[in-house]
C-alpha cells in the first residue's frame, strides 16, 4: 500500500476542476474546428444527398456511441477513457490496443489542424512555415502546463468566438437558401447515381470520413473524468449536451451553406462558410468570420491536445507506456504527457499533409469506436452489477448499431484513401510489438478491477493525510 501510495502521490490530477458545463464545452471544442472546413470535401465525393446521407449515418453512429460513453464513464469515472472501459470490459491487451487507437486520432488529428492554422495564419497575414506550427504547439501546450481549470476556461472562450461566428453565418444565410443550389451538380455515370446521388452509392461510402469531421473526437470528454467535480453526474451531462450541440451546428452549415453558395462550389472550398458569405454579398461578415474560423481551429486544437495529454497520463500511469510521462507536477499537470506527444505531432505537421494526418486520425477513430461499442456490449454482459448512475437508452442495441457504423466508416476511410489505412495499420504492428516485448511485462497492476482498487486506496490514503 505504501508503495502504491508513493507511486501514485506523484501522479495525481486536480480534481473537482470541471463542472458539466465545462466539459460540455470542452467536447463542443474538441470538434469546432470541423464545421468551418473539411466536412465539405464530402460533397465533391458524393454531391449534397450523398453527402447528407453520410452525415445522417456518422450523425446516429456518434449519438449512439456517446449514449454507450456516458454509462461507461459514469460507472468508470477514469482518466483513460475509451481505454479505461476496453481494460475493464477486454483486459489489459483490449485496454491497451483501444488506448493506441485513440492516441493515434488524438496525436495526428493536432497535426492535421495545426498545418490548417499555418494556411489560415498565410491567408490573414501572409506567411506560414514550421516555425508557425511550432510557435502553435509551444503557446497551446504552455497554457495547459498552467493548469487544467485555466486551460478548460480558456477554451470556452475561444470555441464561443467560434460557435458565434457559425451561428452569425447562419443567419446571414438563410433568407439566400435555395433548395435548387443543393443539386447542382452534373449525374455521373456510376452505379445508382440520380439528382440526389450524383455518385451514386460509392460516393456515399468514400463521404463517410469526411461526415465525421463534424463530430469527430467528442468521445474525447471523458478523458476528463478525473478532474470532474462529480463525474458519475457531470461527464454524461456534458458529453450529451455536447453531442447536442454538434448536432445542431452541424445541421445549420451542412444545409445553410451548400444552399447558399451552391453544392458544387462549396464542395472545393477551402474556406466554405467564408465563400458562401461572399457569394451572397455579406463580405464584411465574411471576413470577420474568416478571423473566427481560426479560432475555430485553435480550439479544436487546443483541446485535443488536452485529450491525448490525459490519455497518455492515464496510459503510462498503468505502465503501458514509460512510467515517468505520467508524473505531475506542483499544478497536478501531467507535463510530461503534455510535451513529448506534442513533439512527435509537431514532427508530423512537417509532412505539411493535412488531409493524410486527418485520414489516418480517422482511422484510429472508427477502429477506437468499435472497440468502445463492444466493451459496453461486453460490460453489460460480464458485469451486470456493476453500479451504472447513468444507463445507456436501448442498452446494447445502442452500443450495436454505433459498433456496425464505426466498421462501415472505417472501411469508408480505405475508400477514400487506401494510403492513410495502411499507414496507420503500420502504426498499429509499432504500437502491438511495443506493447508485447516490452509494457505488457512492466504493466503497474495486472487487472482493471486491481489497477482501479489500487487508485480507490491510494486516493483515500492521500486524502486522508
Amino acid at each position: 500500500m505504501s508503495d502504491n501510495k508513493e507511486y501514485l502521490a506523484k501522479r495525481q490530477l486536480k480534481r473537482g476542476s470541471a463542472g458539466w458545463i465545462l466539459l460540455a464545452g470542452l467536447g463542443v471544442s474538441y470538434v469546432i474546428s470541423g464545421d468551418f472546413a473539411g466536412w465539405n470535401f464530402g460533397i465533391a465525393e458524393a454531391g449534397w444527398g450523398g453527402f447528407a446521407v453520410a452525415t445522417v449515418l456518422m450523425a446516429v453512429m456518434y449519438l449512439t456511441l456517446v449514449l454507450s460513453l456516458a454509462e461507461m464513464s459514469a460507472a468508470i469515472p477514469a482518466s483513460g477513457g475509451g481505454y479505461s472501459f476496453a481494460r475493464q470490459a477486454m483486459g489489459p491487451v483490449g485496454g491497451y490496443l483501444t488506448g493506441l487507437a485513440v492516441l493515434i486520432e488524438y496525436a495526428l488529428a493536432p497535426a492535421a489542424i495545426v498545418i490548417f492554422i499555418g494556411s489560415a495564419v498565410e491567408a490573414l497575414l501572409g506567411f506560414n512555415g514550421p516555425w508557425v506550427y511550432a510557435l502553435f504547439y509551444i503557446v497551446f501546450i504552455s497554457i495547459h502546463l498552467a493548469g487544467v481549470g485555466e486551460a478548460l476556461k480558456v477554451m470556452m472562450v475561444i470555441s464561443g468566438l467560434a460557435v458565434f461566428a457559425i451561428i452569425a453565418t447562419a443567419i446571414a444565410l438563410f433568407t439566400h437558401f435555395d433548395v435548387s443550389r443543393l443539386f447542382d451538380i452534373a449525374i455521373t455515370d456510376a452505379a445508382g447515381a440520380s439528382e440526389f446521388l450524383p455518385f451514386g452509392w460509392y460516393g456515399v461510402w468514400a463521404a463517410l470520413p469526411f461526415a465525421m469531421w463534424l463530430f469527430l473526437a467528442v468521445e474525447g470528454v471523458p478523458l476528463a473524468a478525473e478532474e470532474a467535480k462529480d463525474p458519475a453526474k457531470d461527464v454524461p451531462k456534458g458529453i450529451i449536451g455536447a453531442m447536442l450541440f454538434l448536432l445542431f451546428t452541424a445541421l445549420l452549415v451542412v444545409v445553410l451553406i451548400p444552399g447558399a453558395g451552391g453544392a458544387s462550389a462549396m464542395g472545393a472550398s477551402a474556406v466554405p462558410l467564408v465563400d458562401a458569405l461572399n457569394v451572397t454579398g455579406n463580405a464584411s461578415l465574411a471576413t470577420l468570420v474568416n478571423i473566427l474560423g481560426l479560432a475555430g481551429l485553435v480550439a479544436s486544437f487546443f483541446s485535443i491536445i488536452y485529450g491525448y495529454s490525459r490519455l497518455v497520463f492515464a496510459l503510462s500511469r498503468a505502465g503501458y507506456f514509460p512510467k515517468s510521462l505520467s508524473v505531475t507536477t506542483s499544478r497536478k499537470v501531467p507535463a510530461r504527457a503534455l510535451i513529448v506527444p506534442g513533439i512527435f505531432g509537431f514532427l508530423a505537421s512537417l509532412s505539411g499533409e493535412g488531409d493524410l494526418m486527418l485520414a489516418m486520425a480517422v482511422v484510429g477513430a472508427t477502429v477506437s469506436y468499435a472497440l468502445m461499442a463492444l466493451s459496453h456490449i461486453l460490460l453489460r454482459i460480464k458485469q451486470p452489477e456493476l453500479a451504472r448512475p447513468y444507463k445507456t437508452p436501448g442498452g446494447m442495441i445502442t452500443s450495436a448499431i454505433a459498433l456496425v457504423l464505426s466498421l462501415v466508416a472505417l472501411t469508408g476511410v480505405y475508400a477514400f484513401d487506401p494510403r492513410a489505412f495502411l499507414f496507420t495499420v503500420v502504426l498499429f504492428v509499432i504500437g502491438a510489438i511495443y506493447y508485447f516485448a516490452y509494457s505488457s511485462k512492466h504493466l503497474v497492476a495486472h487487472s482493471a478491477d486491481e489497477e482501479f482498487a489500487m487508485l480507490a486506496e491510494a486516493e483515500a490514503a492521500l486524502s486522508a493525510k
